[in-house]
């Protein structure tokens, strides 16, 4: 009898880069100063990134924005997300509360960043350093850099559709 074995070989993967942005305002505001300033109409998607962690569900919000004149697909998201998690303890009085804030991260591997701008792009129409460049003259962004994708660790978190 015949086998037939498919390699696949490493997964198929779009290419896309990866800006990360030090900022401490809200995710919208990042959004809204992007569009202001970089002429792009980013708009916050009915649905944001879950994960249901220890029975819990964590969210980080995204922003899209599709340039079609430059074929090129622009995804604003936030990598941290802070829960505040209640426990009650017995203390004498008929309950007590004591509630701690927990942070979770999108990417755990890049702690200090806060949002993240994914790039999907089939032809080099994006100028990478001229982008970073604005994002950077932003009064608000502390500052803002290409990651290295090859030293993500958890890619698969980077999968929105």
């Amino acid at each position: 009898m015949i086998h037939h074995k498919l390699d696949m070989g490493e997964e198929s993967e779009e290419p896309y880069t990866l800006i990360a942005i030090h900022s401490s305002e809200e995710a919208y505001k990042v959004a809204y100063l992007i569009n202001q300033y970089l002429n792009t109409r980013f708009k916050r998607r009915r649905v944001d990134i879950d994960f249901s962690y220890e029975g819990m569900m964590i969210t980080f919000p995204i922003f899209d924005f599709v340039d079609e004149l430059n074929y090129s697909q622009y995804y604003l998201f936030a990598n941290k997300c802070r829960i505040a998690e209640a426990s009650l303890q017995s203390s004498g009085g008929l309950f007590s509360e004591i509630g701690s804030e927990k942070d979770h991260f999108l990417l755990p591997e890049f702690k200090k960043v806060d949002y993240f701008l994914k790039i999907y792009s089939d032809f080099e129409n994006v100028s990478l350093q001229s982008l970073v460049s604005q994002i950077n003259n932003l009064k608000q962004i502390v500052s803002a850099y290409v990651v290295e994708t090859d030293n993500i660790k958890s890619k698969n978190n980077l999968i929105f559709d």
